[in-house]
C-alpha cells in the first residue's frame, strides 16, 4: 500500500471511532475542553477552579471555540454538531499522528497493525482530552526526532506538548539530553541557535494567549506545578500505591500487547547495543514511570503518553519475530491481538458508562421544550458526584443548572470537605439547607441522580415524578449506580393524586432493581416505565 492509502485507512479507523465511542471516560474530556470552549464561543457556561486559578493552557479550548464560532456563523450550532465536530477535529489530528508513527517505525506492517488495533488508543483517539492531544503531539515529535543524523523539527511539538501538559517535561528531558549527547553540533549551536529560539517562540505564544484570556501575566506550567506540588491537589482526587503504574497502569493501557512488549523489553536489555533506539525509549519509559509513581494521584490516561514508545518497541519486536515465524503462527498472533484489543475496546466504547451521555440527550430535549406553570424554562439539579456528566456543551441552552462541586482545599482549611462530600454525608440535611421548599415552584424543575440515592432522599422526591431511567453501567463505585434517574417536579394538579402511589411504586422498584434485570430495557432507556410514557400516568 502507498502512503496515501495508509493515511486513508488510518483516517477511516479514527473517524469510525468518533461514532462508535459513545461512553463517558473522565470529566476532563468535557470540563477542560468543550465546556471552556462553549463559554468562550457563546458567553455562558461553567469554568472549573483550574481555569480560575490559571493552571490550564487555553490553546486547545480556543481551537475548539473557533470551530464553535464558525458553526454558529453558519447556523449549524446544533447540539449534535457541536459535540461531533471537535471529536472529528481530534480524530484527524490523531490520524496524522498515527501516520507519523508509521513513518517513524520504518513503515513496518506490524507498526501499522499495532497502532490500529490498540484498544486504548481507539478508545482515546477521538476524545477531546488534553491527554489525547498530548499523545498525538508526542507521536508527531518522536517521528521527527533525530534518531539518526541531525534534526530539530521535533522540538516545536515537544515544547508545545510541555505547555499543554507540563508533566510531558519528564518524557522530553531525557530525550533532549540524549540529542545533545549524540549531536555533532556544538553545545552552543544546539542550545542557543535552535532550542532557545524554538522554545522562545512557543513560550511567547502560549504565555500571550493565557495572559490575554486571564487579563494578567500568567505562566500556566508554573501555576500547574505550584498547585500540584505545593498544594498537592492531585491527592484530593484519590491515591494509589507507588507501584500502580508498573503493576496495573501500563499493563492495562497496553492490554494484550503488553506480552510482546515485555518480550521486547527483555530482548532490549539483553542486547542493548543491538537496539540503540529501543534502549533510549526504554530508559525514557522507566524514568517517566518512576517520576509519575512518586505522585499520589494516578490514572491510566497519565501513562497514555508512553503508548507510542511502547508500541514502537512492540512493533519492532513482532517484526523481528515474524522473520522466522510460520504463517500459522503469524495469523494466530494477529488474531489474538485483534480479539484481545477488540473486546475491551467494544465494551468500554459502547457499554460501560453510556448513561452520562444518554442522559444529556434527554436533558437537552427538556431544556428546549419544557416550561413550568409560569412559562419559565427548566432548572436542573444534578445530585451526583461532581462532573459526572457533561454540562452546557451538551445542552447549548442558557438555562439554570446546579451540580455538587468538589474543589480541593486550596485555603488549607482544617477538616475540609467539599460540597459533594457534605451532601453525601447527609443528603436530606443538605437539601433542606440549599434547596428552597416553598413555594413548590421555587424548587428545581428536574433532578438528576444515580439510582441508589433515590431511596435516601425519597422525602425530597415526594414532589417529583420519575421521568427517565437511563442505563449506565454494570460495575459501579460507591456513589454511582447501574442506572441514572431523571425526576420532574409535579405541577399543582398532579401532586395529590400522583404521590399516593409514588412511595409505593418507588419502593417496589428499588427493592427489585438489585434482584432482577429490568424488563423491556430498551423502552426504559427511552423513558418508558410502568407508569406509561415519560413516567406520567396523567398523559
Amino acid at each position: 500500500m502507498n502512503l496515501v492509502t495508509i493515511f486513508l485507512v488510518l483516517l477511516t479507523v479514527r473517524l469510525f471511532s468518533v461514532f462508535v465511542v459513545q461512553t463517558f471516560y473522565v470529566p476532563d474530556e468535557y470540563w477542560q475542553s468543550l465546556e471552556v470552549a462553549h463559554k468562550i464561543a457563546f458567553g455562558y457556561g461553567y469554568l472549573t477552579w483550574e481555569w480560575k486559578q490559571g493552571i490550564r493552557n487555553y490553546i486547545y479550548p480556543l481551537a475548539i471555540s473557533s470551530i464553535f464560532k464558525i458553526l454558529a456563523l453558519l447556523n449549524l450550532d446544533t447540539v449534535y454538531i457541536l459535540v461531533l465536530t471537535p471529536r472529528v477535529f481530534q480524530a484527524i489530528l490523531s490520524t496524522y499522528s498515527d501516520y507519523r508513527f508509521f513513518i517513524w517505525s520504518g513503515k513496518k506492517k506490524w507498526a501499522l497493525f499495532c497502532i490500529v488495533v490498540s484498544w486504548f488508543w481507539f478508545y482515546m483517539a477521538s476524545r477531546t482530552l488534553s491527554n489525547t492531544l498530548e499523545i498525538s503531539l508526542t507521536n508527531i515529535a518522536l517521528s521527527y526526532y533525530p534518531w539518526q543524523g541531525e534534526g530539530i523539527l521535533y522540538f516545536g511539538p515537544a515544547a508545545l506538548c510541555c505547555f499543554l501538559r507540563p508533566t510531558s517535561v519528564i518524557l522530553w528531558l531525557p530525550l533532549v539530553f540524549y540529542h545533545i549527547k549524540k549531536s555533532k553540533l556544538s553545545l552552543t549551536q544546539l542550545i542557543f541557535k535552535r532550542f532557545i529560539i524554538i522554545g522562545a517562540v512557543i513560550c511567547v505564544m502560549c504565555i500571550s494567549i493565557d495572559s490575554l484570556m486571564h487579563g494578567q501575566l500568567l505562566i500556566t506550567p508554573y501555576e500547574f506545578l505550584k498547585y500540584n506540588i505545593y498544594y498537592n491537589v492531585g491527592s484530593f482526587y484519590g491515591s494509589h500505591a507507588w507501584h500502580w503504574y508498573f503493576t496495573i497502569g501500563l499493563p492495562t493501557v497496553l492490554g494484550i500487547s503488553f506480552v510482546p512488549f515485555l518480550f521486547g523489553v527483555i530482548e532490549t536489555i539483553r542486547h542493548r547495543k543491538t537496539y540503540p533506539t529501543r534502549k533510549v525509549l526504554l530508559i525514557t519509559i522507566f524514568i517517566v514511570m518512576l517520576v509519575l509513581s512518586a505522585v499520589e494521584h494516578k490514572e491510566f490516561r497519565f501513562v497514555g503518553v508512553l503508548l507510542p514508545l511502547c508500541l514502537y518497541i512492540t512493533a519492532d519486536t513482532l517484526t523481528k519475530w515474524s522473520y522466522n515465524a510460520s504463517k500459522v503462527s503469524l495469523w494466530c498472533a494477529a488474531l489474538l491481538l485483534i480479539i484481545g484489543n477488540a473486546v475491551p475496546a467494544f465494551y468500554l466504547s459502547t457499554v460501560h458508562q453510556r448513561g452520562p451521555l444518554e442522559v444529556m440527550n434527554k436533558l437537552q430535549n427538556i431544556a428546549y421544550k419544557y416550561r413550568d406553570e409560569h412559562k419559565n424554562p427548566a432548572r436542573i439539579l444534578f445530585l451526583m458526584p461532581c462532573h459526572s456528566t457533561p454540562y452546557y456543551s451538551h445542552i447549548h441552552r442558557n438555562i439554570t443548572m446546579r451540580f455538587l462541586t468538589c474543589e480541593p482545599n486550596l485555603k488549607q482549611k482544617v477538616n475540609y470537605k467539599d460540597e459533594a462530600d457534605q451532601f453525601y454525608d447527609s443528603p436530606m440535611h443538605w437539601l433542606r439547607s440549599h434547596v428552597p421548599s416553598y413555594p413548590p415552584t421555587a424548587k428545581p424543575t428536574h433532578v438528576v441522580l444515580y439510582e441508589p440515592l433515590a431511596t435516601q432522599i425519597k422525602e425530597f422526591l415526594v414532589g417529583y415524578k420519575r421521568l427517565y431511567i437511563v442505563v449506565n453501567a454494570e460495575y459501579t463505585q460507591a456513589r454511582t449506580g447501574k442506572n441514572i434517574l431523571v425526576y420532574q417536579r409535579l405541577r399543582g394538579d398532579e401532586q395529590n393524586i400522583y404521590n399516593r402511589e409514588e412511595y409505593k411504586e418507588e419502593q417496589q422498584f428499588m427493592q427489585l432493581s438489585d434482584l432482577k434485570e429490568h424488563k423491556n430495557e430498551d423502552n426504559l432507556i427511552d423513558g418508558e416505565d410502568e407508569f406509561g410514557v415519560d413516567g406520567n400516568m396523567f398523559n
